[in-house]
């Protein structure tokens, strides 16, 4: 049955860490586009115009990633759903804008943790964003965006485990600040 697993794993050594260090979104049309590997695993190539990539760097530990893989037996389908919880700190008229424009698109975004792992998310659908903007009261409350994206897939999401090809997305992000 081609849907059996093929293969285990060893057990892993205690050399990891938690936690996300970049928030990439970007959008795949006609010329900007991601080729997946046969069992949709893996990112094999990247096609991105320079500058089409967008970077956010990421601090703290309220940035989060969960992806949950849910098969139903009585409908014969499965669904992968990739949630991120991200906080941009400080508010700013610019960033404001393009969360109006982030919420409206349908973004693809790609997660890279400490681990060194580029993970995308959306691939196929897009990410559908919410976005809060806050201020608390106190000198150390809140002063920023809360953003949660939310993708429904079919499977888990691919990761960019090439070297060649990581350089190749690194490529194309912007280097501009707004």
């Amino acid at each position: 049955m081609a849907c059996n697993i093929t293969a285990g794993r060893e057990r892993a050594c205690k050399q990891g860490i938690g936690g996300q260090s970049t928030l990439y979104l970007f959008y795949q049309d006609d010329t900007n586009f991601m080729t997946l590997s046969a069992d949709k695993s893996t990112v094999s190539a990247v096609t991105l115009a320079a500058d089409s990539v967008f970077a956010f760097p990421l601090e703290g530990d309220s940035n989060t990633l969960e992806m949950s893989t849910v098969g139903d037996r009585n409908t014969g389908t499965r669904v992968n759903t990739q949630t991120l919880n991200v906080v941009l700190p400080r508010l700013d008229a610019v960033t404001s804008a393009q969360m109006n424009l982030l919420v409206a698109g349908y973004p693809q975004a790609i997660v890279a943790d400490k681990q060194g792992n580029y993970i995308v998310l959306g691939f196929d659908h897009g990410v559908d964003f919410t976005v809060a903007a806050s201020t608390g009261g106190s000198a150390t409350d809140m002063n920023g965006y809360s953003l949660t994206g939310i993708a429904m897939e079919d499977g888990m999401a691919p990761h960019i485990d090439d070297a060649a090809v990581i350089s190749d997305f690194i490529d194309a992000v912007d280097d501009g600040v707004a």
